[in-house]
């Protein structure tokens, strides 16, 4: 049994509501592009080829809930999505035994409302936060009643990079070019929020919370000597005491608490990189995970290459298994 647990799909009656709502639906070309992301009978085939064995945990994809609608409205906007995943999981259980809830993160407050709806009500087994909210990061104090809640009900977090081209790449230029936001950006992005969260203290307030990264972690596996004896040292780089007290008031090294997140094998098709991000966090600590279906045959391509990758990677047997499908099935209480 494969069970992928970063997959992305649009509820149809959501993915009408979001092309409404879009002034400019040019943001959204390559969606519209990707039969499988909307049309379940095509997903369906396309699951086929992988045989009866191969199931997938499904989440919205990008843009955020927070972008689309503003605070009054974008609480509704994420209870259609979830009522939408929650009926494809229904209607597909081989396929789909359970999803990944959106959160209307500009409505913190409602947050914490559609996290009790969607875990208690509609069968949700993690909630997906993106790592930031319209530009602003998720160690912000109003912020924290959800991770808190998160906590709570012992549910893990999927996070999400997001960022686009109006992050430029330089001080002087207003865009950033040739698609670089996503390529670099999107691993710089995950990476800072990574850190944000482990100097927030998030760890030490919220010790049983579950954060899974995308993409095996980013950039903090290749830069582990950077975080670990460079991180030693916060502070002296920087005027004045403020991070060398906090460095001191942290309960364990900064590279301890970034092997604290949880990790997927979403890295395109990347052996190197699916080594050094298992060999970082531990295969205890990673699950199965393909991205589909944002590769360049339009969804199995990524299904395939990250089979064949785990197949190859250097670990034991029983590790693989793990990876496959134990980790994730406690990881996110399924039955």
């Amino acid at each position: 049994m494969k069970l992928d647990i970063f997959n992305h799909v649009f509820p149809v009656p959501f993915f009408e509501r979001m092309q409404e709502v879009l002034t400019d639906t040019s943001l959204i070309k390559r969606w519209l592009n990707i039969p499988v992301l909307h049309d379940m009978d095509a997903r369906m085939r396309m699951l086929d080829q992988f045989g009866e064995d191969y199931q997938q945990i499904i989440s919205l994809s990008a843009p955020t809930i927070e972008f689309l609608a503003g605070p009054e409205d974008s609480p509704a906007l994420a209870r259609l999505a979830n009522d939408g995943m929650a009926d494809i999981c229904k209607a597909h259980p081989d396929r789909f035994p359970s999803f990944v809830a959106s959160l209307p993160m500009n409505n913190p407050e409602e947050s914490v409302k559609e996290i009790d709806r969607a875990l208690g009500e509609l069968g949700a087994c993690a909630v997906q936060l993106f790592t930031n909210v319209n530009g602003e990061p998720l160690d912000l104090p109003k912020y924290y009643p959800v991770f808190e809640r998160m906590a709570q009900h012992d549910m893990p977090i999927f996070l999400h990079p997001a960022r686009g081209p109006n992050f430029p790449d330089y001080l002087t230029e207003e865009v950033s070019k040739f698609e670089l936001w996503w390529t670099f950006g999107w691993t710089h992005e995950s990476s800072v929020a990574m850190g944000r969260i482990v100097f927030s203290g998030m760890f030490d307030k919220l010790p049983n919370i579950k954060i899974l990264t995308h993409h095996l972690g980013a950039m903090i596996p290749y830069v582990e000597g950077r975080i670990g004896y460079g991180q030693d040292q916060l502070g002296a780089r920087t005027p004045g005491n403020e991070l060398t007290e906090l460095r001191e008031s942290l309960k364990k090294r900064p590279i301890d608490y970034f092997k604290m997140f949880y990790a997927d094998t979403a890295t395109f098709g990347s052996l190197g990189a699916m080594q050094c991000g298992l060999d970082f966090f531990g295969p205890e600590r990673c699950m199965y995970a393909s991205d589909c279906p944002f590769d360049p045959e339009g969804g199995p391509l990524f299904i395939r290459e990250t089979i064949r990758c785990l197949d190859t990677v250097r670990i034991d047997e029983a590790a693989r298994a793990d990876i496959y499908q134990n980790n994730a099935r406690k990881f996110l209480k399924l039955k």
